[in-house]
């Protein structure tokens, strides 16, 4: 079996949209790439966001329901999420952060690492990690959060699992990732390159308690694979092995399957294509609410059951930035 060629994106759970928006626009310098609905549960939104263009790699999207109950980090999960940022600009993120109202903790992890420890309005535990090994992603480029310092797009993932064992099986011998390197309870391994976007870190729980997914945790990550027929035929050679796979899911810019791992982590594979611009122009992604041609019909009803949001200045996007 064929490696996959890194993180596609994360999925997590988030409370009212407003204040979703406003931290991952406004605080993490990321663009809405596209405001659309959840299609197994079509009264909430589904918001992605990502680069200029929404790019496979630099992706975290949401289903934001206000007043969801809080969730519980803890075993099964995908405990923590990491982006990319230039080496040398963590300073600058703590400044940001605080003229903001927004706390944060800055940890290293070795020489060739620094992170930066935040939280989401939803209490997501995020991480900027600026390391030593260059990131040629370009970023999206705001008056908020200018391109020296920007976000390049995901890093890394931290899956928490009692048995790692399993979950390290499953990685390297189902999906193609190799072990990088053993440090205490934590193992890290990588997709592609082994650069920023193709990391998973899985750690050890001990006797952690185990989560509960709800607000403010992720609800799946996602692996990339290039189009409709290799996802075919990682499903048929996952199902040979053993895994409860799902039938291939339209997603309107992608398709996808799902899995879950040993450990309780729900993985996705997810194709590159077509991408956010298959019903919307780059310059306008985000603006305004996209149903696929089967919820169509109900868009009167769907848009009376979602809140109202409204987008940042950041958000509107300058053309030479979408061109890069």
């Amino acid at each position: 079996m064929s490696s996959t060629s890194g993180l596609h994106h994360v999925t997590a759970i988030a409370g009212h949209p407003q204040a979703n928006i406003d931290f991952y626009v406004t605080a993490l310098g990321l663009r809405l790439v596209k405001r659309t609905v959840n299609f197994d549960s079509p009264g909430a939104y589904h918001l992605y966001y990502g680069d200029a263009a929404g790019r496979p790699g630099s992706l975290m999207t949401f289903f934001p329901w206000p007043g969801v109950q809080q969730g519980r980090i803890g075993t099964g999960q995908s405990t923590s999420t990491a982006f990319s940022v230039p080496a040398g600009s963590l300073g600058w993120w703590r400044g940001h952060f605080a003229a903001l109202g927004v706390e944060s903790e800055l940890r290293s992890a070795g020489s060739e690492e620094e992170r930066l420890l935040v939280r989401d309005p939803d209490g997501l535990q995020l991480e900027l990690v600026a390391s030593s090994t260059e990131d040629p992603r370009d970023p999206w480029d705001t008056p908020a959060v200018p391109a020296e310092h920007a976000v390049r797009g995901q890093h890394s993932s931290v899956l928490t699992v009692a048995r790692p064992e399993r979950t390290i099986g499953v990685l390297t011998e189902d999906l193609g990732l190799r072990v990088v390197s053993q440090r205490g309870g934590t193992t890290r391994l990588a997709a592609g390159d082994g650069g920023p976007g193709d990391i998973v870190d899985v750690v050890a729980a001990g006797r952690g308690s185990e989560g509960l997914t709800a607000g403010g945790t992720v609800h799946h990550i996602a692996f990339r694979v290039p189009d409709r027929a290799a996802q075919e035929a990682w499903r048929h050679e996952l199902a040979e092995r053993g895994h409860h796979v799902t039938t291939v899911l339209d997603r309107q810019y992608f398709t996808s399957i799902y899995f879950r791992e040993p450990g309780g982590v729900l993985f996705e594979i997810a194709t590159d294509t077509p991408g956010f611009d298959v019903d919307e122009p780059l310059l306008e992604l985000g603006r305004s609410l996209k149903l696929p041609p089967w919820l169509e019909p109900r868009r009167e009803a769907i848009e009376r059951a979602v809140p109202r949001i409204s987008l940042p200045a950041e958000n509107n996007p300058a053309a030479d930035a979408v061109g890069r």
